[in-house]
């Protein structure tokens, strides 16, 4: 079995602009930042927000309710209230796909 899924068309993502996704009931957000895909957990670290509604600042993700921000590169917390780190998540794009694997994260 695969540990690749197929989890979005490259079409459904929007600049700057995530979008919520689920893996092996995993919840994640994808985002698209200046040509490259990510793939982030979509839960706060910090409190009950879903990162997919932040906002993208560079090459990271605001949440949404604490304004708290996260490398979308590496998951680390950039700045607080979150110091907790969140998982990112290996992605490849196929023939206008995205793809997501959820086997081992990369942070």
């Amino acid at each position: 079995m695969s540990n690749w899924h197929d989890v979005a068309a490259q079409a459904d993502l929007f600049e700057d602009a995530g979008i919520a996704v689920t893996v092996n009931g995993q919840e994640l957000a994808l985002f698209s930042v200046a040509g490259q895909v990510y793939a982030i957990d979509n839960a706060c670290s910090h409190g009950p927000a879903k990162l997919c509604e932040g906002w993208v600042v560079g090459e990271e993700i605001e949440c949404p309710l604490h304004q708290g921000r996260f490398s979308l590169q590496t998951g680390e917390a950039t700045f607080g209230p979150a110091c907790e780190s969140v998982k990112i998540w290996p992605v490849r794009i196929e023939n206008g796909r995205v793809w997501v694997s959820v086997d081992q994260s990369l942070s």
